[in-house]
């Protein structure tokens, strides 16, 4: 453990820009999820209880920084680690955990077991042993030429990162990765009953082009700014910060075609492990907290509600609340994970604990099928999953929940699979922000989307689903609707160096459809080749004071299960392990700065004052600085060559 420790905090400085910090991928810190236990909590105490929750998640992030910078120290000595790192933790959270348990006892409702939960550890997060063996190179060939282990180390078997990669050197991995076409088709698609809702509404709400960013969660962490720790793509409702009020929400603008359609639509975003710095690079949120690299802005984002298998749905509530996936299933476990990744073309194949290497012509597509079963009394809950739950393997809600129509959530990515066996430096890795301790992991991907509609808008999209059409202004835009046939192919298959293969395996029936799979629903299908889309150019900063008052939330459902009935489906989904080839379990390493040019659009940032707007850096003066010793070369070579000619006749 220590040796992990050490070797992560002093991999080359160079790597990942100024001022970022050296953060870990050997080893992680590992904290109960306090807010997971807590589902039932009064509804006085919540502002108070949010607080401190959000204290929580400041006190990881900032004992995993002084995990690296005791690096050097630890590897002499382990026991530091408890005295530096852990015991300090723990300290603040016993105190933390007594203010929450006070805030709820002061309003009648004292908890039982609260103090169990201060407990933390240090531990290996696997990120640093699953490195190439000696004598293998990156691409899992031994010095023979034979096959072996896949790793992440460059050519002759040279470790690139210590194990951890990324950019900021917390991940991502190679492990991390696998070759679409190396799954098997998991996707279940369960039987529709005779009264099923079969139809769809579509909302089209732009990809972000406007660069509304903040490190903020409104809904898990109201009144803090970066209770998040990681950065957000926001479409929709163009004021959602942590300071947004419901009425600030409702007198919103929205970036949704259908201007009736205000609700908030956010998620982690997707960055480029390639030597970019953005303007948080110094921020919370950002590379002090290793979410490292270039913001990619999505090529299509598809906003589908459909129905439910056994019968009709219900309206939503005005501003319900519900987050699909779990940003922390790294420690916490794969209990409330749900997002899902996969390529276009290969839809019928979904990933929930790995990114995809997609072949050349397809894209990367992430997708949330979220819950779908409404108690039928609160708009949100104390460990806000509680009352929500999801439909079971045949469809059916649990007991005391009545189906609402379901938000399938498509984001399209125009990104390259990267180069494995170079650690990314010729192609580089991709991976969604998290919490600093998550180190990037596929399975910590999670959305999260508050329910501003209309309420004639959202009652005429509650009829469109039972009656059976597809209705709504993005209704035939962007992603295949259900019934359609995928409109391109991919063409070669992902190398080892991220360069293409020897051609791409054709998926057998297309795109999977929204509302086919099982307990969790199908994902969208694929939408057709464009350009990728860039940043907006900057607009006005929407900074939000905290308001006078709290906004009001609805009694708990009083359910005391860590989650909801059906929160977690039986699996629907036959086995993703990889047939014939290889998946690489080799770690990702440290990507060195590749000087990429980047467009010079401002980025517009939403987050309170502590964070910082986003912006891409670089611009054609710094591509020219980039460049510029390699046109001096060429132009010395041409030279040479000129000079030996001339030697040579004379």
């Amino acid at each position: 453990m220590a040796a992990n420790v050490y070797a992560s905090a002093t991999e080359d400085d160079s790597v990942g820009g100024a001022g970022q910090a050296r953060v870990l991928g050997g080893t992680t810190i590992d904290c109960p999820d306090v807010a997971t236990e807590l589902t039932t909590v009064p509804e006085k105490a919540r502002p108070d209880v949010d607080k401190e929750l959000a204290a929580l998640d400041e006190q990881i992030a900032q004992a995993y920084q002084r995990l690296g910078e005791s690096a050097q120290a630890i590897q002499q000595d382990p026991g530091v680690a408890d005295d530096k790192v852990i015991d300090p933790l723990e300290e603040e959270r016993s105190a933390t955990l007594e203010r929450i348990t006070a805030a709820m006892e002061k309003e009648g409702d004292r908890p039982e077991g609260l103090g169990g939960l201060a407990d933390c550890s240090v531990r290996d997060s696997g990120n640093a042993s699953a490195q190439p063996e000696d004598g293998q190179d990156g691409n899992g060939q031994d010095g023979n030429g034979q096959e072996g282990d896949q790793g992440a180390g460059g050519a002759d078997g040279q470790d690139q990162g210590g194990g951890n990669g990324g950019q900021a050197g917390n991940g991502p991995v190679a492990a991390d990765f696998v070759d679409i076409e190396s799954v098997q088709p998991n996707v279940v698609k369960p039987d529709p009953a005779a009264d099923a809702s079969k139809g769809t509404f579509v909302s089209s709400c732009g990809v972000n082009e406007n660069g509304l960013f903040n490190s903020d969660n409104v809904i898990a962490a109201p009144g803090v700014a970066n209770g998040a720790h990681h950065f957000h793509d926001y479409i929709g409702n163009q004021a959602t910060n942590a300071f947004s009020s419901d009425d600030q929400l409702a007198a919103a603008d929205t970036s949704c075609e259908d201007q009736g359609d205000k609700s908030s639509y956010y998620w982690p975003v997707l960055r480029l492990q390639n030597g970019t710095e953005e303007q948080d690079a110094n921020s919370p949120g950002g590379g002090i907290e290793g979410n490292a690299g270039e913001i990619v802005t999505p090529k299509e984002v598809t906003l589908t509600f459909v129905g439910n298998p056994q019968g009709e749905v219900t309206a939503m509530p005005r501003l319900l609340r519900i987050i699909t996936g779990d940003a922390k299933s790294f420690v916490n476990g794969p209990a409330n994970a749900n997002a899902s990744w996969s390529c276009t073309g290969f839809e019928d194949r979904q990933l929930e604990d790995k990114y995809p290497l997609c072949p050349q012509g397809s894209d990367v597509v992430r997708t949330f099928d979220f819950q779908s079963c409404w108690d039928g009394r609160n708009t949100d809950s104390a460990n806000h999953r509680t009352h929500m739950a999801f439909m079971d393997a045949q469809g059916n809600c649990p007991s005391g929940f009545a189906p609402v129509p379901q938000l399938v959530q498509r984001i399209v990515y125009d990104v390259d699979a990267p180069s494995l066996n170079d650690g990314g430096a010729t192609t580089p890795l991709f991976a969604v922000d998290s919490f600093p301790e998550q180190l990037h992991k596929p399975g910590t991907d999670h959305g999260d989307f508050i329910n501003v509609f209309d309420e004639d808008l959202m009652q005429e999209m509650v009829d469109c689903i039972n009656s059976g059409r597809t209705c709504g202004v993005g209704a035939g835009d962007g992603g295949e609707q259900p019934g359609g046939d995928p409109t391109e192919e991919p063409t070669e298959a992902p190398g080892g160096g991220g360069n293409g293969g020897n051609g791409a395996e054709q998926p057998g029936d297309g795109a999977a459809q929204p509302g086919d799979k099982g307990g969790k629903d199908d994902k969208g299908g694929k939408g057709g080749k464009g350009d990728k889309p860039g940043a907006g150019d900057g607009g006005q900063e929407n900074p939000s004071e905290p308001p006078a008052d709290a906004p009001a939330t609805e009694e708990p459902a009083g359910d005391d299960a860590t989650t909801p009935p059906g929160d977690k489906q039986p699996e629907v989904r036959a086995s993703a392990a990889p047939q014939g080839g290889q998946q690489g379990d080799g770690a990702g390493q440290e990507t060195p700065g590749v000087g990429t040019a980047t467009d010079d659009g401002g980025r517009q940032t939403a987050a309170a004052d502590a964070t910082e707007p986003q912006t891409v850096s670089g611009g054609l003066a710094e591509t020219g600085a980039q460049l510029w010793p390699a046109a001096a070369g060429a132009v010395l070579v041409i030279a040479g060559f000129v000079l030996l000619r001339r030697v040579r006749r004379a």
